[in-house]
């Protein structure tokens, strides 16, 4: 119900009521309405109202054959209310509620439930008949794994939930849900583990949702960008994952967990700068299989850097490769006619806009068209002397080095940053780069996420926290979960190994 309208009473009568109902709703052709009378309670006569896909019509068929062919007016106690006799003896179903406006009505019949209006009352029940078409569990097509759960979330909200339940089955993983969108009522779910999660933080994430005034909800992504800290900067503050052990992972450590309906895409709070290169594999191989994740930080590093260095270096700096290299390199770029920054430009937008080319395309020749596209443009334009082979070496190393990230919302801001420290390094050289990096750090120092400082536990240095940072620990050594977080309760074993 819409905050600040006032709700509309149910009419005494049965017709005037289901006439208001279809009127309202513009007499959509996907709204069932049957009447019934039922010989058990008087020959009382009632309505029942649904929309057609959003319920299982078993469950319907169900109640209806228990309200009309099952009961005898002889079975039930003459001087009982009838409504409660219909209640208590006829409505065979779980998750039967009284309702007395319709406005709630209204949000009922269009989630899913079913309603029962009777003749002469001014009051209802809604039955709960919630069932519609989803894709169910498919495995994860994002953040795919070697060894792990194939398990994917769906757009299914109680599916999600039952999903992370399944993996923490106790009692203090507790579950909220609200409705955020004035028109379309969208159910967000907030999760977390009482006694684990620090308190100020589910606190500030139910004041951040509940100050959301829009018409309507979407997907996930609609809420990340109204309750994230800091809307001018490229790097994300909130984490979305489409894997539920992922989120189960998250909430352990104390974080928050956000569900939105009709969407699998989960956010996790708070969130810092080194969980974006942390997967789930990390903790499902042995331990010195972590140090992949220094493998994705170097690549990190690559993909941010290697253009604007190879232009810095071939415009401003040629005394730091040695004579050999220079001189194939100036070889090669005899004839170009363009500057390497607008090379480095050229190939890194026209890379751009082939990889956008294959995720638009249909999926069965989107890779294709990619990687048709970028040998046949990289190969036509050295042969035609536009640029030069090293150049494409370098973009194409780049843009191998940006699909590392397992979180593919990382890859975004590299993606724009790489742009203007290109700018740099052709206007200033080194120096411009050095000038361009320390902004950028200072920028990561100055973000926060709910409170957690983002660059955290690298900064502030935290040496407790560092088990799990650039590394990974073996799993009987991290006994304490991250401080940075702030939890009630830090310890994760009972006892170490021996």
């Amino acid at each position: 119900m819409i905050q600040g309208k006032q709700a509309t009473p149910f009419l005494f009568s049965l017709d005037e009521n289901l006439e208001k109902v279809k009127r309202e709703l513009g007499n959509s052709t996907d709204l069932v309405t049957r009447q019934v009378r039922l010989e058990a309670v008087d020959q009382m006569q009632v309505g029942i109202l649904y929309t057609e896909g959003l319920v299982d019509k078993n469950m319907i068929s169900g109640f209806m054959e228990s309200l009309m062919l099952h009961a005898r007016k002889k079975d039930f106690p003459t001087e009982a209310d009838p409504l409660m006799l219909m209640k208590d003896f006829l409505l065979t179903i779980g998750g039967v509620e009284e309702v007395y406006d319709f406005d709630h009505l209204f949000d009922a019949i269009l989630t899913g439930d079913t309603v029962i209006l009777v003749d002469g009352y001014s009051y209802g029940f809604i039955a709960n008949t919630k069932q519609w078409e989803d894709r169910g569990v498919q495995e994860t097509s994002v953040q795919t794994v070697v060894r792990g759960s194939r398990e994917a979330f769906s757009e299914n909200l109680r599916t999600n939930t039952a999903l992370v339940r399944r993996r923490i089955n106790n009692r203090n993983l507790w579950l909220e849900t609200m409705q955020i969108g004035d028109m379309t009522q969208t159910k967000v779910a907030v999760m977390y583990i009482k006694g684990v999660v620090q308190e100020s933080v589910v606190t500030e994430v139910r004041e951040r949702l509940g100050q959301i005034t829009i018409d309507g909800i979407l997907e996930s992504g609609n809420i990340e960008e109204m309750i994230q800290d800091h809307t001018f900067t490229p790097f994300p503050t909130v984490y979305n994952t489409e894997r539920p052990d992922s989120v189960a992972a998250g909430l352990l450590e104390g974080r928050v967990a956000i569900l939105v309906d009709g969407t699998p895409i989960v956010l996790l709070v708070p969130a810092v700068f080194v969980q974006f290169f942390q997967s789930s594999e990390d903790y499902y191989m042995r331990a010195d299989f972590g140090i992949l994740r220094i493998l994705r930080l170097i690549s990190f590093f690559i993909a941010l850097l290697a253009p604007s260095l190879y232009v810095a270096v071939t415009t401003f700096h040629q005394e730091m490769l040695q004579t050999n290299l220079i001189m194939s390199i100036a070889a090669q770029r005899e004839g170009v006619p363009f500057p390497a920054a607008v090379e480095a430009l050229l190939m890194e937008f026209t890379f751009e806009m082939l990889r956008e080319a294959g995720v638009r395309m249909p999926r069965a020749v989107g890779s294709a068209i990619s990687i048709v596209g970028a040998l046949v443009l990289g190969e036509a334009a050295v042969q035609a002397g536009l640029v030069s082979p090293a150049t494409v070496i370098v973009v194409s190393i780049t843009a191998i080095t940006s699909f590392v990230f397992p979180s593919f919302s990382m890859s975004i801001p590299i993606r724009l940053l790489r742009f203007g420290l290109i700018a740099l390094a052709a206007s200033f050289g080194l120096i411009g780069v050095f000038v361009g990096m320390i902004a950028l750090c200072i920028h990561l120092c100055t973000l926060r996420s709910f409170g957690v400082p983002y660059m955290a536990p690298l900064a502030p240095m935290n040496l407790a926290d560092q088990k799990d940072t650039l590394l990974r620990l073996p799993i009987w050594m991290m006994h304490t979960r991250p401080h940075f977080l702030r939890q009630k309760n830090s310890a994760r074993e009972r006892q170490s190994k021996i």
